[in-house]
């Protein structure tokens, strides 16, 4: 479903460029939720942005389904296969537009019909009733928010999905309910995704493989299982592996007159 291969991506021009990601490849099978992990920073992000056609400054090969991206412009059907949700809910979601807004305006654009049935189905599919379709952004919470902008995402019907740090701003009372939320879609709907967390429990939940990534570099490809036994080949990833652990606690110190 999505090969890259020798991706570079750089922003601004010599002698002031910076390379944020640097020869990155990795496939992505369908049906396959793959993760990227890394430290902030590490050009995690990045390469979904680049593969979305949000950052236009790279070199290398996408493809996505068979078919070769370009730098400068993607076109209807890219965007009725592939689609992003956003770390943010609240910033993705224009904040005068009503949920009904939002989702009618999409569905629009990729030329479906029944507008109001689909609508319908989408609230459904997300865990939200026909309550919430005349709400705006305000009225919802972060995790209902999410839901909306989730079920934005699957108005075009696509096969991969990109998330980035879909569950970060959310409080963790909500962080499960959706990624539970994500993993029923992607069994219902036989979505692909590319999962980008800095959260490795989040991954192990959610990714079949993983690559993780430093310094705009990947430094490892791994199964899923190795990152739940805690097997690395690479320094970095037993780095986040321990670091992911927690810490342990000083002993305590004993208050005065104890």
């Amino acid at each position: 479903m999505l090969s890259v291969s020798d991706l570079n991506v750089w922003f601004g021009q010599i002698p002031d460029r910076v390379d944020a990601v640097r020869g990155a490849g990795f496939r992505v099978a369908p049906g396959e939720s793959f993760g990227l992990v890394g430290e902030s920073g590490s050009g995690k992000s990045t390469v979904l942005r680049a593969i979305a056609g949000l950052i236009p400054t790279w070199s290398g090969s996408i493809r996505v389904d068979g078919a070769d991206l370009r730098r400068d412009r993607r076109d209807r059907a890219f965007f009725k296969t592939v689609q992003m949700v956003f770390q943010d809910p609240y910033a993705s979601l224009h904040p005068r537009h009503s949920v009904d807004a939002v989702l009618a305006e999409t569905l629009r654009l990729q030329g479906m019909d029944r507008i109001d049935r689909r609508i319908v189905r989408l609230l459904d599919d997300v865990g939200l009733g026909q309550s919430f379709r005349f709400r705006y952004p305000h009225q919802l919470s972060g995790g209902q928010r999410q839901r909306v902008a989730i079920a934005r995402a699957l108005a075009a019907e696509p096969r991969l999905l990109l998330l980035d740090e879909p569950t970060s701003a959310l409080d963790v009372s909500v962080q499960a309910e959706i990624l539970n939320l994500l993993a029923d879609l992607r069994a219902e709907h036989g979505l692909t995704y590319l999962m980008v967390s800095h959260d490795l429990s989040v991954i192990g939940h959610m990714c079949d493989r993983l690559a993780v990534m430093q310094q705009g570099r990947i430094v490892e490809v791994m199964p899923v299982e190795d990152l739940r036994a805690g097997r690395s080949t690479a320094p970095y990833t037993a780095q986040l592996m321990a670091a992911s652990a927690g810490y342990r606690a000083p002993d305590a110190v004993a208050a005065p007159g104890a």
